[in-house]
């Protein structure tokens, strides 16, 4: 019985080209003088490997000299049915001499080029991002880890589209049981196709309905050895330019590569001002609805006057001016990033300022509010992460919504809501606001202020590591 499942499941010719039925880009080469023949997909190899790895050897090649020419080492053999299919289906020819398959990799090198991240820029520090080819963004971690500490693992994800997922951690940094945990949920995932890493993620976080992102992604790969040094694991899938790394925190979010390339003091500064402007981003339309719907007596008297003769010509309660007005903006960030870079820039500066002023003018806003959400949509761009940076905008319709209908108890409630919700989250089974809850005010100088690196001695405890310590200054 088990033998003739094993003698069933032997790559055969004939199996393999009915498995490529209909397949216009499978192409079939034969050697009748030598009794091989070679079956590859011409939409992924390349032309140039293919002549020289395959044909040319076979072409010049004797009967009698076939054994030594696929003892080669880039003749891979071959015995399992499915591992052969797909291996064709990844760019490799397959060639069948007898009884006996090999698998040459004649996979095509074309791709787009290392070039700078287009949603991570930096001032300083290097300026190179990940690319779609895995191997390539491999290729550029290796290039700055160079231990053999570093271990990748090879997982498959998607029923259709097989894409590969590479695991990667750094062996007695890393804890095992993130490693596990987080290969299991992946090999758990059943799902026709996964086209990228976001779409990745979404599949294995905690809480999949969760208004904020649980899981960081970088393009960088300076910032994926930053993880994997500080004891994190990160994922890398093929086909996507982005990894992503687990646990997270909340705060992890608007951490940016720039705070360790700057002097500690400026790091520290700005990391401050990207917490001032979640404030800002997150309260200061709500507060003007607040204020200028129920609570008058909270306005100087000086601007009072003002605000009364800006909104004197308004028609809309405060709410709906308001809620009109982060709309407007929301469309025309949404009409910038679709259009073409240099009209989406147009758009952006021009309908703006158009908008704005004819809109003031003809009454339906104030030039307050204008103000205001301009600033709110400015301190959403300081916000390093775009994820992060998207949710914080949609939890801004919120508070604008609390604050329209209770003043600034609604404020106090969405603030409370807020808190109590990142609370509840979790990232690979541990804490999202790690080290506040938690309380862990050693690592505190790597949250809000960005410390010398001699007082950054410990890696963080939230990705529990096995060996804790980081840095040993000598002074």
């Amino acid at each position: 019985m088990s033998n003739s499942q094993t003698e069933s499941s032997l790559p055969t010719l004939a199996h393999t080209l009915d498995q490529f039925e209909d397949c216009m880009d499978l192409s079939h080469r034969e050697f009748p003088n030598l009794g091989v023949h070679a079956v590859y997909l011409n939409t992924l190899i390349s032309g140039a490997k293919l002549q020289n790895e395959v044909f040319k050897p076979l072409h010049d090649l004797e009967p009698d000299q076939l054994t030594t020419l696929f003892q080669q080492s880039q003749f891979e053999k071959q015995t399992d049915d499915k591992a052969l299919i797909l291996g064709i289906l990844s760019g490799k020819a397959a060639v069948f001499a007898e009884e006996q398959v090999y698998l040459i990799d004649v996979r095509g090198a074309e791709g787009r080029a290392i070039t700078n991240s287009e949603i991570e820029t930096t001032i300083t520090g290097p300026h190179d991002a990940l690319t779609e080819q895995v191997s390539l963004s491999l290729m550029l971690i290796r290039a700055r880890i160079r231990s053999t500490h570093l271990k990748i693992v090879k997982l498959s994800v998607g029923e259709i589209t097989k894409n590969d997922v590479y695991i990667l951690y750094i062996k007695d940094i890393a804890n095992m049981d993130n490693v596990q945990e987080l290969k299991q949920r992946i090999s758990d995932i059943e799902i026709d196709a996964v086209h990228d890493t976001n779409m990745l993620i979404q599949l294995i976080d905690d809480r999949p309905y969760a208004l904020f992102p649980q899981i960081l992604t970088t393009e960088r790969p300076d910032a994926v050895v930053s993880k994997l040094v500080a004891g994190r694991v990160v994922g890398i899938m093929d086909g996507s330019p982005s990894a992503f790394s687990v646990p997270s925190t909340f705060y992890e979010f608007f951490s940016s590569s720039d705070d360790y390339y700057q002097r500690w003091m400026l790091g520290t500064a700005t990391r401050m001002l990207r917490f001032f402007a979640l404030i800002v981003t997150v309260s200061l339309t709500a507060l003007y609805v607040s204020v200028t719907t129920f609570h008058y007596e909270m306005i100087p008297e000086n601007l009072l006057m003002t605000l009364v003769e800006s909104r004197s010509r308004v028609p809309f309660p405060p709410l709906y001016e308001a809620l009109l007005m982060e709309m407007t903006i929301e469309l025309l960030r949404e009409a910038g990033a679709r259009l073409p870079t240099k009209i989406g820039q147009t758009i952006g500066i021009v309908g703006g300022i158009v908008i704005g002023q004819a809109a003031v003018q003809a009454g339906f806003t104030s030039n307050i509010l204008i103000i205001a959400v301009a600033l709110s949509t400015i301190a959403s761009f300081v916000i390093p992460n775009y994820t992060m940076s998207a949710s914080i905008r949609l939890m801004r319709f919120g508070f604008i919504l609390l604050a329209g209908l209770w003043g600034n108890l609604g404020i106090a409630i969405g603030i409370t809501a807020t808190t109590i919700h990142l609370c509840s989250l979790i990232s690979m089974k541990a804490s999202y606001v790690t080290p506040i809850a938690p309380n862990q005010p050693y690592e505190w100088r790597d949250v809000f202020i960005r410390a010398p690196f001699n007082l950054l001695k410990k890696r963080p405890t939230q990705s529990r590591p096995m060996n804790m310590t980081r840095v040993k200054p000598k002074r």
